[in-house]
């Protein structure tokens, strides 16, 4: 019953934060419209889905911009539990197809985030080159789940190159951010339904490297994230003992 309970009111959360989105048309494309507007979904939803979210995320937030997040991608629920991380001028990279989403994708792309046409490799390629000029020439920052798809919770996917290709050619450091494996382990119909923490890692710089040396960054990369979740997740566990 309290499950059921909780997806009502998160369906209705989701709603009218989408209709208080409709402030962005008077800002269209301002790229801190995603950093308020993870803050407006995820803070409630946390509330309403009995979620305990523990934030160790000082290397992301104080780290100067411009930089590219790296994060790992367990479900559709990282829109409420990772919301609240995004930084101030922080855009995103998404599937094209989310523009066509009612209120949220209307509100994706008006808050200045990139759209992908992963169908099509020209301007696949076009929005990677604009991404690049946007980390160089204007002070922003841009998120990626770099895995390209959701994991469910079974373990982080083989990272993408996109957001390492991005990095290299504007020079700017990657930062990972970690989230705890939670998706299969919340108990909704509970009243306190789970724990999360959340962790960012050391910035890894790429100033100097070429795309030669995109293999050892990602698989550097990789493994700091799948330690680091390992360890999060061994946290949880010891806590709830």
């Amino acid at each position: 019953m309290l499950y059921v309970l909780r997806m009502i009111l998160l369906s209705l959360h989701f709603v009218l934060v989408g209709f208080a989105g409709l402030f962005v048309l008077f800002r269209p494309f301002n790229p801190d419209n995603s950093r308020i507007f993870g803050r407006l979904y995820s803070l409630p939803a946390i509330r309403i889905l009995g979620l305990r979210v523990k934030r160790d995320s000082d290397s992301l937030l104080n780290h100067p911009r411009s930089y590219v997040v790296v994060a790992n991608h367990q479900s559709n629920y990282d829109l409420f539990v990772l919301g609240c991380t995004v930084p101030v001028r922080t855009v995103s990279l998404g599937k094209k197809s989310l523009k066509w989403v009612p209120l949220f994708g209307w509100i994706y792309w008006l808050s200045g985030n990139v759209l992908i046409d992963r169908g099509n490799a020209i301007k696949a390629k076009q929005a990677m080159l604009t991404t690049t000029d946007t980390l160089q020439h204007k002070d922003t920052c841009i998120w990626v789940f770099a895995e390209g798809t959701r994991n469910l919770g079974k373990g982080m996917k083989p990272l993408k190159k996109g957001a390492f290709q991005m990095a290299i050619a504007a020079g700017v450091p990657i930062i990972p951010l970690c989230s705890k494996t939670y998706k299969n382990h919340m108990q909704l119909n509970k009243w306190h339904s789970g724990d999360v923490i959340i962790k960012s890692l050391p910035a890894i710089p790429t100033a100097g490297l070429t795309m030669d040396d995109m293999p050892a960054l990602m698989a550097k990369c990789q493994a700091d994230m799948v330690a680091c979740i390992t360890e999060l997740d061994a946290e949880v566990s010891r806590s709830a003992r």
